[in-house]
């Protein structure tokens, strides 16, 4: 191994596959060996039998779909107010100059710390949780993507005025040009980060959901039922997030190169 030194396609899934197989044999031998108590963590196999049951028997397949729903839904409402705000904001220095210190500041305020606020305004419905989700995603992506615009090439930026092209015309065909392959890993990064806050709604005021599975499986202890909501949310995030790399990859061909 060399630092940097990419790894073939092939080499690449192996060494992914391999974790989980060390990871799952790590689990097996945890609580199959007695080394664990199953009050505490439950055995693979239990585990998929909770999962089964939960999907054929219970409707989790319905809890799945409502906090698909409420990811996707807060995350996109906070990408289409937060994009045009962080372009503007790398853009032009005194816009960025209004609304950097807010972000900045809103930007570590927990967003779990505002759900009594929000049940008190919005009540325990959907826009709550969809709420909970904006809050937690947008301003963290206003600020990276204000300085992934405000990081593009100067030597671009000073050759389009060569060439006559206005101020307009810079933000439109070199600034977000440029910026859009990162700005789109920035979006990819922040969907995992929607998937916590999601939970943390859920488990209060819900009544569907992966989250209120959770909850109401600990208060019985069945740590097979919470630890396969846990695998759930991660596979579907793996899915989401070799989705958003395999879309990148067809957009910005030439942002892939050493990775």
């Amino acid at each position: 191994m060399k630092p940097l030194t990419p790894v073939t396609p092939g080499a690449k899934v192996v060494l992914g596959v391999a974790f989980f197989v060390v990871f799952f044999a790590v689990w097996s031998i945890a609580t199959f060996g007695g080394f664990v108590q199953k009050t505490f963590l439950a055995d693979p196999l239990a585990m998929l039998r909770s999962g089964w049951v939960l999907l054929a028997e219970m409707g989790f397949a319905k809890d799945v779909g409502m906090t698909v729903f409420r990811v996707v839904g807060g995350f996109v409402i906070a990408a289409v107010i937060a994009l045009p705000l962080g372009v503007a904001m790398g853009a032009y220095k005194p816009i960025e100059a209004f609304f950097e210190p807010f972000v900045s500041f809103a930007r570590y305020l927990p967003a779990s710390a505002f759900i009594p606020l929000l049940i008190l305004w919005a009540g325990i419905g959907e826009a709550q949780k969809l709420a909970v989700i904006f809050i937690g995603s947008f301003f963290s992506l206003v600020l990276m993507i204000s300085v992934s615009v405000g990081n593009t090439r100067r030597d671009l930026v000073e050759a389009a005025y060569t060439l006559g092209s206005s101020d307009a015309s810079l933000v439109r065909r070199v600034l977000v040009p440029g910026a859009a392959p990162e700005i789109a890993e920035i979006l990819r990064t922040v969907l995992g980060w929607a998937w916590t806050y999601v939970i943390v709604a859920e488990l209060i005021g819900a009544s569907s959901g992966i989250g209120h599975m959770i909850t109401d499986s600990q208060a019985l202890l069945a740590t097979d039922q919470i630890i396969f909501g846990i695998i759930v949310i991660g596979l579907i995030g793996l899915v989401s997030d070799f989705a958003f790399k395999w879309g990148n990859r067809q957009l910005f061909p030439w942002a892939q190169i050493g990775r």
